[in-house]
């Protein structure tokens, strides 16, 4: 049932980059803005796994590790870009979640897009492909690409209180201000996986007010 809700609640229309707004930067324009400013940009795709756990739905998160690149430890979606063989980019998804988390996907669990997210600073373009398993999922992360793999509830997404912003040091030179975040699992996440959480929060939050 919570599948064919949420699948209803996509086709219905999409909050868009209204709700990316709420949880972008001052500084970050709208992705379509930004893609159209941007001379080159490398297709990406990542997956939003929602999975039934002891009758609770759960939303799974991974960790990057640190190394010396502009996405350092931070929070985000199992994914990654596109590459030659792949035959589009629902199958660079799949194909990037069982490489970084171990989990196998069915195109039968697949339910629907959300809006595509800009990424300025990488000049990535992400598509946000959202599954649903009516089981936990067994995972073995990647040591290389994966820190950590974390599942949030959604209740916890849909608390206000866990909204919250912070200064962000993004390089040494340089730290943003006032940058929206959600504070879940004791965890700053902030940045494109915090745009694709708060349009899924919205589509989530309508399902249940009905």
């Amino acid at each position: 049932m919570f599948a064919l809700n949420l699948k209803a609640q996509l086709e219905a229309g999409l909050p868009g980059e209204d709700a990316h707004v709420r949880m972008a930067p001052l500084s970050r324009p709208v992705s379509s803005l930004a893609k159209q400013s941007a001379k080159v940009f490398r297709e990406s795709a990542v997956t939003i796994i929602i999975f039934e756990d002891a009758g609770e739905q759960r939303i799974l998160l991974t960790q990057r590790p640190k190394y010396n690149g502009k996405h350092s430890g931070q929070v985000s979606f199992p994914g990654g870009k596109w590459e030659e063989g792949d035959l589009d980019l629902l199958q660079t998804a799949m194909r990037e979640c069982y490489e970084e988390t171990g989990i196998r996907l069915s195109i039968e669990q697949y339910v629907g897009n959300l809006t595509p997210v800009f990424i300025p600073v990488s000049n990535f373009h992400v598509e946000a492909y959202l599954f649903y398993l009516d089981y936990v999922p067994q995972f073995q992360k990647d040591e290389r690409e994966v820190e950590a793999i974390f599942s949030i509830r959604i209740e916890e997404l849909l608390d206000e209180n866990r909204v919250q912003k912070t200064n962000i040091a993004v390089s040494e030179e340089m730290e943003l201000e006032d940058v929206p975040y959600f504070d879940l699992e004791n965890k700053v996440i902030w940045g494109a996986t915090a745009l694709i959480l708060s349009e899924l929060k919205e589509i989530l939050s309508r399902i249940k007010k009905d």
